[in-house]
């Protein structure tokens, strides 16, 4: 099985995409592509790769159908640079391999995330953790980006004194804000990099780890882009019903009534909303 030798990936490699006000994702490193999941899907019968529109046509059957372990065959490596908030929502994501900055080793620098003032928002009525769309008078948005730095200076000016004063790296570092940047290696396959993609370039999905699962989107689209075209085909752009729900469409699509009542029925018709969106 050759080498897999991408020209648009190497184009990008150590490369930095800007993601928010001072973050960052650049590809370090890439094992594979289109070519490595149909060589592994086809090992069996020993063929490789045909003509882009038969490789296409298989990598679309593979995705569609859920066979995943070809897909597990393409790896990618990541220097990511995020706050700290962002970064324990992503970690929850356990498929992978990573190596973070330790503050008990490193200073750490002085360099906090600050939401630009369009994403200064109030808290959602109907959404527990999300924002509201409603908009935010400019004075209210400067006194809170204001009041953010303020926070951020002080905790630092905490933390430099106590390194001054020879304190223990890893105590010096516990009043250290949520908004602090840090860094990390980030080594993942093709197939849970997918579902980390679809869980995170959601609408529903805090809108600054969006940023970054967007950017490392672009990034896939370079390394496999028949595969990044299939998912965004039928996962990222997809809509899943459960068996209840096919029936309830089934009825709906005949003209009778879904037969779904209360939430099953909420859920239902927002699933069928995000599909026309779609």
């Amino acid at each position: 099985m050759a080498h897999c030798l991408i020209e648009e990936a190497e184009a990008i490699l150590d490369k930095e995409i800007k993601v928010l006000d001072k973050g960052f994702v650049r590809l370090v490193d890439y094992m594979g592509g289109d070519a490595r999941i149909v060589q592994s899907a086809r090992v069996s019968y020993g063929e490789g790769t045909k003509t882009v529109r038969e490789d296409g046509a298989l990598i679309d059957y593979l995705l569609r159908h859920q066979h995943t372990s070809p897909f597990e065959q393409v790896i990618l490596t990541f220097h990511v640079k995020l706050p700290i908030f962002v970064a324990r929502q992503w970690i929850r994501h356990r498929t992978a391999r990573v190596n973070e900055i330790s503050g008990r080793y490193s200073i750490m620098q002085n360099e906090c995330y600050v939401p630009a003032p369009e994403d200064v928002a109030f808290q959602s009525d109907d959404n527990k953790q999300g924002r509201s769309t409603e908009q935010v008078a400019p004075e209210t948005v400067n006194a809170v980006v204001a009041d953010m730095k303020s926070a951020q200076n002080a905790a630092f000016e905490s933390y430099d004194s106590l390194i001054g004063q020879n304190i223990a790296r890893e105590l010096a570092r516990i009043n250290l804000p949520l908004s602090t940047y840090t860094e990390w290696y980030w080594q993942i396959d093709l197939h849970n990099l997918f579902h980390f993609l679809k869980l995170r370039c959601d609408s529903h999905a805090q809108k600054e780890i969006r940023d970054y699962a967007n950017a490392m989107l672009d990034i896939c689209r370079k390394v496999a882009p028949l595969a990044t075209a299939s998912f965004e085909r039928h996962q990222k752009g997809g809509v899943t019903f459960s068996s209840e729900e096919m029936v309830a469409l089934r009825r709906s699509l005949e003209g009778s009534p879904s037969g779904l009542e209360g939430k099953a029925l909420a859920r239902f018709n927002e699933k069928i909303k995000t599909g026309i969106q779609l």
